[in-house]
């Protein structure tokens, strides 16, 4: 963009075409521990004194204000005579005395009278940068490190000095650096690039939008803030991490070259934006948790342990100086930016006059910039403020101004908040780490079990064959060693008996009959033959026995060789238990990577599918809160389809007329809780039909789903049976039934249970479509009614509805945060205004809304707008349907609804819903009034 008007960027240069890379980073929504400091009361720090009016304080004050740990600590700074003021203003005195021993300002009003102020510092125009920054900046950025959220922010008129004070690089003086740069030189300094981290964002706050210096194409930049902690973030914005001081001090330029600055009469080079560099550091705590040092405490519950993250945020704030337009000669663009510049930093004096007074009301929502130092001023930050002004006496006006803006802030406290969390991440990164260890350790160990029974199975097996084959060696060496000698002594006694007989019978033939001593002779030899034998029958038996000896052995032997393969027998089974084992192990280490796996997956896709979701719920119509569960619910036929092996695709229409409504119905009772699931998606797949919708509440089906979600606690039916009834609420006959059997208290109750975001977004589709109720069809109760008889009709029924808990359930499942129930959320808020709205238009309704009375106006207030496009279309409808009514009025000007209104009326993209926006401020008295007062031109 060319610069014109007299416009130039800082240092001389164009804005550049670089751009940082954004790092990825995962948003998570942490609870933080938070230690507040005890609120202590205090005067404000305002002391003043003169000849005049205003008497003096006590010294003593000073001293009690300073121990206040929250209040805002303001220096002011002196700039010293430029040249055109020392030719200017040579016979005049400055109109500004500093006392700085005694922290005391003078401000002449003329030769003979002044006022006294004093401050927390109070610093000459010889007071060095590095004095600035030691007594203004160094304890905040000291808080900071230690987790607190800090600011330090400049105030003053245009040229003195402010930027200077700040944003100064020094690069050609290092003594002249800045606190921006000395800041960071000190977190570099104090923290470890392993395990803490520093990053940056730089902005600047031009013409009430807020551009990113580091990225000019990012020149829209929404406010986001958390509805339960109030924090104010930026999520649009470049987001660079710091590593070194030479990469910061490149940024800083980098931001320098981008930021608007124009020629006044005031400073050649005056800054037309305020500049916001925000320093976000995460600190890891050092030491271990006491309640751990005891020796008993395993590993495990040591290493489960997640470590402690501290974080800070530093806010450097380089307001653009405020002027007067007829001494900077502004005109033409640059008039304009004065003007947004002055409005911006009224509405900061007004919130800082506010929290001075302890008001009711800050008006924090009045400008951008009061939004962007919400935790400044009034929060949770430690804050300190320098104001700059110049000794000119034609400028006393602007300098008093500026003064008495830092008494005022020295009125205000802050509440401090350690911000600390447990690092989840880290401990998930060291808990998988351990878990790979372990996967690698038992892997070890099963490969060396099994290596170890292998060896021992083998080693069994050749000693089984080597003590088998030493046995059968030695068995049959036996038993041929007994046949052996067995046959060699059954062949001696043979022979031997056979010699005997042929000697006998031979001697007796040739020799005829003898004499007696023949025959007594004879007789010896055969006594001595028969001996003969018995010794051989002896030695025979000896053989036989010796014979069945070896048989026994032989037997013993067999016993042995049995027992050793029953020995076999049992290591067999010994070892097929250990592989059983070896099984089961690796089953268990399949299933839980298997787990791992899944867990990884699903951390993928929710985002993805988070997506996706949203961008279908942005394209369909949005009663229709079923257009998930209908894919869902064919892949389900689809798969059973499948398993049961028919390939023709069955429709619900023919699955209804095969198995009857009666019988599906009568599914919702079943014991199995796998059948109820099916059968409850069948059925809201039916209810999804209008023609189906009439038999299913005439067979009962809508009290079955309503005893569902009383008796059920399985989160898939709740979820299911309650996107059933939001499909039968879509019609208008259906929906007094619905809330006379008590629908609208269980829905109620199953809201404040559940925690699943699709089930959450059922519900709240149920009740957005009940509380849309406005028209009641005439045949409802068979009769003709008039149109008051309806209108109050319909106040009953959302008189009901908001008596069973509808609104506060409603309001309730915001905690969710998901885009999709948020949508749901404001489809029913804006469903129910537009009831109320037509009930007060007919004059059946004249009370307050109970939208207001319940509480949801600072919810409908706080996301008009709203980055999706679906929650933010139902909000703004819902803003001017309650506008309609002057009884709410008063209410939506205090909650800040009036400026959502007002911008409705200018920048909202449907020109239905604009144009009901300016008829309803143009129709209202009491908006025209605080238009008027506001001085807004509408």
């Amino acid at each position: 963009m060319a610069a014109s008007g007299g416009y130039n960027y800082r240092n001389g240069t164009q804005r550049s075409s670089l751009k940082v890379d954004r790092p990825l980073s995962v948003n998570s929504n942490p609870k933080s521990s938070s230690v507040k400091s005890k609120p202590l009361s205090a005067s404000g720090g305002v002391r003043r004194s003169s000849t005049g009016s205003i008497g003096a304080a006590p010294a003593a004050a000073a001293k009690d204000d300073a121990g206040v740990p929250g209040r805002v600590r303001v220096a002011v700074r002196l700039r010293p005579r430029n040249s055109e003021e020392s030719i200017a203003d040579a016979d005049f005195a400055d109109c500004v005395e500093l006392q700085p021993e005694l922290k005391r300002l003078k401000l002449r009003k003329n030769n003979w009278d002044s006022d006294t102020f004093e401050f927390d510092e109070v610093l000459t125009e010889f007071a060095s940068q590095k004095r600035v920054y030691e007594v203004v900046a160094k304890p905040v950025v000291e808080s900071v490190l230690d987790g607190y959220n800090g600011t330090v922010m400049a105030y003053g008129q245009t040229g003195t000095g402010k930027t200077y004070t700040l944003g100064f690089l020094g690069e050609e003086d290092t003594a002249a650096r800045g606190i921006m740069v000395r800041a960071m030189e000190d977190i570099l300094a104090d923290i470890s690039l392993e395990t803490d981290s520093v990053s940056v964002s730089y902005l600047q706050l031009y013409m009430e939008t807020i551009q990113d210096l580091l990225d000019p194409a990012n020149d829209n930049i929404s406010i986001m803030e958390d509805p339960k902690t109030g924090d104010v973030s930026l999520p649009g914005a470049t987001i660079v991490d710091i590593r070194d001081q030479q990469s910061f001090v490149e940024l800083l330029r980098l931001g320098e070259a981008h930021r608007f600055a124009a020629n006044t009469k005031l400073n050649t080079e005056s800054s037309r934006s305020h500049a916001i560099l925000m320093v976000n550091v995460k600190r890891h705590v050092k030491g271990r948790d006491p309640t751990l040092s005891n020796e008993n405490v395993s590993h495990m519950v040591k290493t489960l342990k997640a470590p402690i993250v501290r974080k800070g945020k530093l806010v450097v704030v380089d307001l653009a100086g405020s002027e007067r337009i007829d001494k900077s000669g502004s005109e033409g663009h640059t008039l304009e930016e004065a003007k947004s510049i002055n409005l911006s930093l009224s509405a900061l004096g007004k919130c800082i006059n506010a929290l001075a007074e302890n008001s009711a009301h800050v008006p924090v929502r009045d400008s951008k910039l009061t939004r962007l130092l919400r935790d400044s001023f009034g929060g949770t930050a430690r804050t300190s403020l320098i104001i700059t002004i110049g000794p000119s006496p034609r400028h006393r006006g602007e300098t008093a101004s500026t003064i008495m803006f830092g008494q005022r802030a020295m009125k205000v406290e802050n509440m401090l908040k350690l911000k600390e969390e447990f690092d989840y991440k880290s401990l998930s990164r060291r808990l998988d780490i351990q878990l790979d260890k372990l996967i690698a350790e038992h892997e070890r160990q099963q490969k060396a079990f099994k290596d170890e029974i292998e060896r021992i199975t083998l080693e069994a097996q050749n000693q089984i064959s080597e003590t088998e084959r030493t046995y059968a060696d030695a068995l049959e060496k036996e038993r041929v060693k007994y046949q052996k000698d067995y046959m060699e002594s059954i062949k001696k006694l043979e022979e031997q008996l056979m010699m005997n007989q042929r000697n006998y019978g031979s001697e007796k033939i040739t020799n005829g009959p003898k004499d007696n001593s023949t025959d007594v002779t004879s007789n010896k030899e055969n006594l001595s033959a028969l001996e003969e034998v018995v010794e051989l029958k002896k030695m025979l038996q000896k053989e036989t026995l010796l014979r069945k000896a070896a048989e026994e052995e032989i037997n013993s032997l067999k016993n042995q060789i049995s027992q050793w393969k029953r020995s076999e027998a049992a290591g067999n089974s010994e070892m097929l238990k250990l592989r059983n084992m070896l099984e089961d192990e690796t089953n268990q280490k399949e299933k839980l990577e298997e787990e791992i796996a899944i867990l990884q997956s699903q951390l993928m896709q929710i985002s993805f599918q988070a997506d996706e979701t949203r961008k279908q719920l942005d394209l369909s119509e949005p009663g229709n809160v079923l257009g998930g569960l209908d894919s869902l619910m064919e892949q389900v036929r689809h798969s059973q389809l499948k398993d049961s092996g028919s390939e023709e695709k069955a429709s619900i229409a023919k699955l209804f007329e095969q198995v009857g409504l009666q019988k599906i119905l009568s599914l919702l009772e079943a014991e199995d809780a796998d059948v109820r699931i099916h059968a409850v998606k069948v059925v809201a797949n039916l209810a999804a039909e209008e023609s189906n919708q009439e038999k299913i509440v005439q067979a009962g089906g809508l009290t079955s789903l309503l005893m569902l979600l009383k008796s059920s606690d399985d989160e898939t039916i709740h979820r299911v049976a309650a996107g059933a009834i939001a499909n039968l609420a879509m019609n208008e006959t259906n929906q007094e039934l619905i809330m006379a059997q008590g629908g609208i208290s269980l829905l109620s109750m199953t809201a404040a249970n559940a925690e699943d975001a699709q089930t959450l977004r059922m519900i709240a589709g149920a009740i957005a479509n009940l509380c849309g109720n406005v028209v009641i069809d005439c045949y409802i109760l068979g009769i003709t009614l008039t149109i008051d008889k309806i209108a109050h009709h319909s106040d009953k029924l959302q008189t009901k509805l908001r008596g069973e808990g509808g609104i506060k359930a409603l309001l309730g499942m915001v905690r969710s945060g998901h885009p999709d129930v948020l949508a749901q959320v404001a489809r029913g808020i804006a469903n129910f205004a537009k009831c109320e709205s037509r009930a007060s238009t007919q004059g059946t309704k004249t009370g307050k809304s109970l939208l207001i009375e319940d509480g949801a106006l600072p919810w409908i207030v706080q996301n008009a707008n709203n980055e999706a496009s679906a929650i933010r279309r139902h909000i703004e409808l819902a803003l001017c349907h309650l506008a309609q009514h002057e009884v709410n009025a008063k209410d939506m000007i205090i909650g800040g609804a009036l400026w959502e209104l007002v911008r409705i009326s200018r920048d909202c993209s449907r020109e239905d819903i604009r144009s009901l926006a300016q008829r309803t401020l143009t129709s209202s008295p009491a908006f025209l009034v605080e238009l008027r007062r506001l001085r807004i031109n509408y």
